[in-house]
């Protein structure tokens, strides 16, 4: 999809010396930024969600667990 931006010159030209020091385009800048935007807002609802699990459910380990049982080590590692 193409959109349109108003940006201010000055905002532009130090955008795209940016952009050509890292070897990319300021288009591809953007659309890095966008993508990691909407990324984040994704983690966002997986930790709102992870958060709301956590405060309807359950996971207490019954119990005391014994020192031995704590530093307990697979048999094959």
């Amino acid at each position: 999809m193409n959109i349109t931006l108003s940006v201010n010159d000055q905002v532009v030209a130090k955008a795209l010396r940016i952009a050509a020091a890292r070897g990319t385009s300021l288009n591809q800048m953007i659309r890095d930024y966008l993508q990691k935007v909407t990324q984040l807002d994704d983690l966002d609802a997986v930790v709102a969600d992870l958060e709301r699990r956590w405060d309807t459910e359950d996971y207490r380990s019954y119990g005391a667990w014994s020192r031995e049982e704590m530093h307990e080590r697979s048999e094959d590692s």
